[in-house]
């Protein structure tokens, strides 16, 4: 039934998304010592695989609820999906945001026409201030990571890049709020040949490694890290499926994550954001375990504020 639901997933949000493309790099093989497939959401439409997601909810919803609209609380790149697909789709987008929330992310969000509100960066506020929006407008909340129809929509990048490359024999993906390691653990599971799933997670906000090694989510005590985007911690509807399906999270130090964003850049030259290159760093930090494998990477998305790279 599932594997069902992922196919009509994917025939239902195709013509709002672009089915992104999957590169190499010959040096960063021979870096690691084996073979990577990098599928690059980060030249998805508003830049990050989050898209996906967002328009699958968004479609999901009544004429009703479409007509007052969607709210959700996001750092940046959930809040710039459900604007650009609300957008798309002609409904109104309400989106709360820290008041941290880097300037290029809430530019974008503009740019799409969500209506932003801003709020103190702690999660008491944004879940408040999302809330009041629900009780006022009447909007639907779509919650970033933590729902079904998102985590469905997730799901598609990996299916992709396993109709591009049905041998792997692993898929690596950022972990922040599970979103996305969910759907790309389903999306392994219902089409790949025995392809395991490993997150990668920084050191500094380590809490879905603690969570799986204790059974229970964890939270995040600090979250200093340079991954804005995994700032976040996982949510009851996906952990059961990344306890199920997922392999192992690999925790990355921020230099780490540094040092393979810049070899992205460098070497492919394209633009990713530092969560998206926590996945690579894990590829790296595993390599004696992974010589002569065909490896999976989402690179999640390529949002950067050029006014504060790391390098």
């Amino acid at each position: 039934m599932q594997k069902q639901h992922l196919f009509d997933c994917h025939q239902r949000i195709e013509p709002f998304i672009h089915e992104t493309p999957v590169l190499s790099s010959q040096l960063i093989n021979t870096v690691v010592g084996t073979v990577i497939f990098f599928k690059c959401e980060n030249f998805q439409r508003m830049g990050a695989f989050k898209m996906r997601g967002a328009t699958n909810a968004i479609m999901q919803l009544g004429d009703e609820q479409k007509q007052k609209g969607v709210v959700t609380h996001s750092s940046g790149n959930f809040a710039q999906a459900v604007s650009l697909a609300a957008k798309s789709l002609g409904i109104p987008a309400y989106i709360v945001m820290p008041s941290n929330a880097p300037e290029v992310k809430r530019n974008a969000v503009a740019d799409y026409d969500g209506k932003i509100t801003l709020c103190d960066a702690t999660l008491k506020a944004r879940e408040n201030a999302a809330q009041k929006i629900v009780e006022e407008k009447g909007a639907t909340f779509i919650h970033p990571s933590n729902d079904m129809d998102v985590i469905l929509g997730n799901a598609t990048a990996a299916m992709e890049l396993l109709k591009d490359q049905p041998d792997l024999d692993y898929i690596f993906t950022p972990v922040g709020g599970g979103g996305l390691i969910a759907g790309t653990a389903l999306a392994a599971h219902h089409f790949g040949k025995n392809c395991k799933v490993i997150g990668g997670e920084p050191m500094e906000a380590d809490d879905a490694y603690r969570s799986l090694q204790s059974g229970k989510i964890e939270e995040n005590k600090s979250a200093n890290t340079i991954a804005d985007g995994l700032r976040t911690t996982l949510g009851n509807i996906n952990f059961p499926i990344i306890q199920q399906y997922v392999e192992k999270i690999i925790l990355v130090s921020e230099e780490e994550i540094v040092t393979a964003m810049k070899l992205i850049w460098e070497r492919m030259k394209i633009i990713v954001e530092p969560s998206s290159a926590v996945a690579l760093a894990a590829v790296i930090g595993e390599k004696e375990e992974l010589q002569n494998k065909r490896i999976g990477i989402i690179i999640s998305g390529g949002n950067v504020d050029l006014k504060n790279l790391p390098f």
